[in-house]
């Protein structure tokens, strides 16, 4: 395709049906592809396989105990959806981001001093529980677009320790400013709302409550990679150089990209707020920024669904994990796992899922 007929594309809205991005081969599976469907909506490759996940994940918490579908489901669920903000900046535009969860952070920090919280020292302003959703949600896209807008014009490492030193530089401000964010001792009893006289902090409401903006989540990821907008950040995720010559404005593009990335995450954040029921700076704390990297590198930074198969391993570890170990060592835990991830499969565990079905194949292909 010519360079015209490719920016006439991308500006018609067309560039779905008028390129096809080029395979990419999954490392460590020889001969094994990973194409983006052009000219495919979202819901256009949805198969058997998924209509019986999303019905095991409905009924899920009517045969799990309370505490697995709160504390386990729900939490990971939430937690997921913040680490997909970060699979959509690193998969899809190349740019690996560790201020995440200070984005998610600063939405839970503004729903509490907006909406209805209590604290000693800091600013509550009580107003209207869906006025203080939109404004955390616009305040933390902006502050996304603002790190992006600093960040997108550096590479690599830079872009990590630019990030990186945002969110310490945040976790600094709340813990030692009590006249608007109370200091250590941060917003206590953050509450969802009471609508249609249920409690949305219940385990069975609040699973459901975070299971539908995971959903949400996910699938708009999947609509805007498919969408010209994608196509053209996916360009300049490989290329840069070449989508500038062709027209392209690179840097509104990560930045955009950043904002779109800074919203879901500040929906996660407002979720994880509710969840604990509080925010301090503990929640915004530089062993959280790593997290977040954590859950997304060990599902895999190559598909939405990563980032939510990396929070259950992650929270079944934080659960589970000093049934094995001393709780004070449950950081090592993590980090030998993560290593083990890295070193194996670049890919995380879809990576390894990956190579399993293509040997799997294989061996199904090969006289016995």
């Amino acid at each position: 395709m010519s360079a015209a007929a490719w920016r006439k594309a991308m500006n018609t809205g067309a560039a779905a049906n008028a390129w096809a991005p080029p395979a990419r081969t999954l490392p460590g599976v020889p001969g094994s592809t990973a194409v983006v469907p052009s000219g495919a909506g979202v819901f256009s490759a949805i198969r058997p396989r998924h209509v019986i996940v999303l019905a095991a994940l409905l009924v899920y918490p009517w045969v799990a105990s309370p505490f697995f579908a709160f504390q386990i489901a729900g939490q990971a669920l939430v937690l997921g959806l913040v680490a997909l903000s970060l699979m959509f900046l690193a998969g899809y535009g190349g740019m690996v981001s560790l201020s995440q969860m200070t984005l998610a952070g600063l939405a839970g920090y503004m729903i509490a001093i907006f909406g209805v919280s209590e604290t000693p020292e800091g600013v509550v302003l009580h107003w209207p529980w869906w006025l203080a959703i939109l404004v955390a949600i616009a305040i933390s896209t902006l502050a996304a677009a603002l790190i992006g807008w600093l960040s997108v014009r550096t590479d690599g490492i830079y872009t990590i320790m630019i990030t990186l030193a945002v969110g310490v530089a945040f976790y600094y401000l709340v813990l030692q400013n009590y006249s608007v964010f109370s200091g250590f001792q941060g917003f206590q009893k953050v509450h969802p709302p009471r609508l249609f006289g249920i409690d949305w902090r219940s385990p069975v409401p609040y699973y459901y409550l975070a299971l539908a903006w995971a959903l949400a989540g996910y699938f708009a990821v999947k609509y805007v990679a498919r969408s010209p907008f994608g196509l053209a950040l996916q360009g300049v995720r490989d290329n840069a150089r070449r989508m500038e010559a062709l027209g392209f404005d690179v840097t509104a593009h990560r930045i955009a990209a950043h904002a779109f990335a800074g919203a879901i995450a500040a929906v996660g954040g407002i979720l994880l707020t509710w969840f604990n029921g509080l925010i301090g700076p503990g929640s915004v704390g530089t062993n959280t920024l790593i997290n977040v990297l954590i859950v997304a590198v060990i599902g895999g930074l190559r598909h939405p669904i990563g980032p939510f198969i990396g929070a259950v391993v992650f929270v079944l570890l934080q659960n589970f994990a000093i049934d094995l170990v001393d709780r004070e060592r449950f950081n090592l835990v993590i980090g030998t796992g993560f290593l083990l991830i890295v070193l194996f499969s670049p890919d995380g565990l879809l990576g390894l899922w990956a190579r399993l079905r293509a040997r799997l194949g294989n061996g199904a292909g090969k006289p016995s």
